[in-house]
């Protein structure tokens, strides 16, 4: 927790004063905006990831992703997380699944027979963050990633329609 809240003050608030240009969000620049994102979420966020990595290191940034969405869930928002369930990265996600069921978050496993590559989230049908990030620590601090954050409701919308399809 002392993490999040040292990320979450060292960034400017996205959720209040958001932009209507597409931000890039380059190599660890994503991890900030998605937990900052996810810290002010008010009704809903849907999101789809083919790999959520959670280890024990309290350095873990896709472990203070899963506690900002557990917080999420507890303070009403209504939480979705869609994963890959095939191998070979099912032990990882299922590893999340725990972790997010036992805080309150509906985990659901893409069907299978298609592989769920995605990487999206729509937070509040207004924010869309879309690329390349899985959430490993890798891909949030040392990795070569770039993704976007779009400001758009119309956008939003569209992808947590698609995300639903998933389901």
């Amino acid at each position: 927790m002392l993490l999040a809240a040292l990320l979450l003050s060292a960034l400017p608030l996205y959720a209040a004063a958001a932009s209507s240009e597409p931000q890039l969000l380059e190599n660890g620049a994503y991890g900030f905006a998605l937990i900052n994102q996810i810290h002010h979420a008010k009704r809903r966020i849907i999101c789809a990831f083919y790999l959520f990595k959670i280890t024990e290191s309290p350095r873990n940034l896709p472990r203070t992703v899963a506690g900002e969405l557990i917080a999420a869930q507890r303070r009403g928002v209504d939480v979705t997380v869609i994963l890959e369930g095939g191998k070979p990265i099912e032990k990882e996600n299922r590893t999340a699944t725990r972790l997010l069921a036992q805080g309150g978050v509906r985990v659901i496993f893409a069907p299978a027979g298609v592989t769920t590559h995605a990487k999206a989230i729509s937070i509040d049908d207004r924010f869309v963050l879309i690329g390349s990030h899985n959430l490993t620590q890798s891909a949030l601090s040392r990795n070569n990633e770039l993704s976007l954050m779009v400001d758009s409701p119309q956008l939003a919308a569209q992808v947590r329609r698609y995300l639903e399809r998933l389901r």
